[in-house]
């Protein structure tokens, strides 16, 4: 692992803590998108380019269309709610930050090598991805299952609030 691969995982880590954190909706899609970029890049360092077309394309480019399609239709917090909601986040999230930097440790430690150890297959797509590039599959469902908990969690919010 070199310095560039060091720094790309900081800014990842970076920018999924500021899209969570960020009290305005606009804001965190826009942390997301971030992370999604910096996920493709690592991909495709990492030798997994159609994980990263993937990524880019879909968690990337069409979640946060949706998500600001979505918010263009919701109403506007007003300035006072959204210190208290802040301080509500922090209180709630406050263990986070850490959990990430342990994750993003064994991942450096364990999965990283793995994966850049694979070479791509010989015999197709299918082939690739069902029997080389297993991990990229799974974070590809993590995140796809991530993005749909937050579209619940935030329609849930919305639904308390009003």
């Amino acid at each position: 692992m070199n310095v560039l691969d060091v720094i790309l995982i900081a800014a990842l880590i970076l920018a999924a803590l500021w899209t969570v954190m960020s009290v305005r909706l606009i804001r965190s899609v826009i942390g997301l998108a971030a992370t999604s970029v910096l996920l493709t890049v690592i991909m495709f360092r990492l030798n997994s380019p159609l994980a990263a077309v993937f990524e880019l394309s879909v968690c990337a480019g069409l979640i946060p269309a949706i998500f600001i399609s979505t918010i263009g239709l919701t109403a506007r917090t007003a300035p006072d709610d959204l210190a208290a909601l802040r301080r509500a986040k922090i209180k709630r999230y406050w263990l986070l930050p850490v959990l990430l930097v342990i994750a993003a440790a064994a991942l450096t430690q364990v999965v990283l090598p793995h994966v850049a150890e694979t070479t791509v297959a010989v015999g197709g797509v299918r082939e690739m991805l069902w029997n080389q590039r297993q991990i990229d599959l799974i974070g590809q469902v993590v995140v796809l299952l991530a993005g749909a908990l937050g579209v619940v969690v935030l329609v849930k919010e919305r639904k308390n609030e009003g």
